[in-house]
């Protein structure tokens, strides 16, 4: 073995060394929002990550236990980046606002999301997206409930701003409905607001 090729194998060693089971996760993710849950696969993300395969066995006995990781790592990801960063907010009104602007100008969360809802015959996406659905339906119906509405109301409401979401993801990402101008965007979401937020 030359200098070079030992250098060469030392960088993919350490390299190798360096990723982690997140690292690969991560990566799975970033394959779902370019080209869906079936795309995932083991030989293009080590190539995308710069490592052989054997990098991937180190952390995972197989595909199938990469997509869960992925999958669990999106689930708490989401919980902690959107409702956990809430959590000190004490006005429900305010809340609602601030978690309907956080929603309305992200990307890449919505981006994956639009393909795990593409992918509900999956066995292992649909438990996913139960419990993320049911825990965003049970925050909405709570906060709704403490701005002052009654249980039927709240759940009315807060099926209704689900439906919203759902439905301007099927018309922006799926149907590839035009892109709204900026303008036309932030007035949409305030209109949203004003339309959803109880004594708004």
């Amino acid at each position: 073995m030359n200098d070079t090729t030992a250098s060469s194998a030392d960088a993919r060693g350490a390299r190798h060394s360096r990723l982690s089971a997140d690292d690969w996760a991560q990566a799975a993710l970033d394959l779902i929002a370019e080209q869906g849950v079936g795309a995932v696969a083991v030989e293009p993300l080590a190539r995308r990550l710069g490592v052989t395969k054997g990098s991937f066995y180190w952390h995972f006995p197989s595909r199938d236990a990469l997509l869960q990781a992925a999958l669990e790592r999106w689930e708490v990801v989401e919980q902690q980046q959107v409702f956990g960063s809430l959590e000190e907010v004490p006005d429900p009104r305010t809340r609602l606002r601030a978690l309907f602007q956080l929603v309305a100008h992200e990307v890449t969360p919505h981006v994956i999301y639009s393909e795990l809802l593409k992918a509900l015959d999956n066995p292992m996406v649909r438990p996913v997206i139960d419990r993320v659905s049911q825990r965003r339906m049970e925050y909405l119906i709570a906060s709704f409930r403490q701005a002052g509405l009654s249980s039927t109301d709240a759940r009315h409401r807060a099926r209704l701003a689900y439906a919203a979401y759902v439905g301007f993801l099927q018309l922006s990402l799926q149907l590839q409905q035009p892109k709204q101008a900026r303008e036309d965007f932030e007035a949409y979401v305030e209109h949203v607001i004003e339309t959803l937020i109880p004594g708004n």
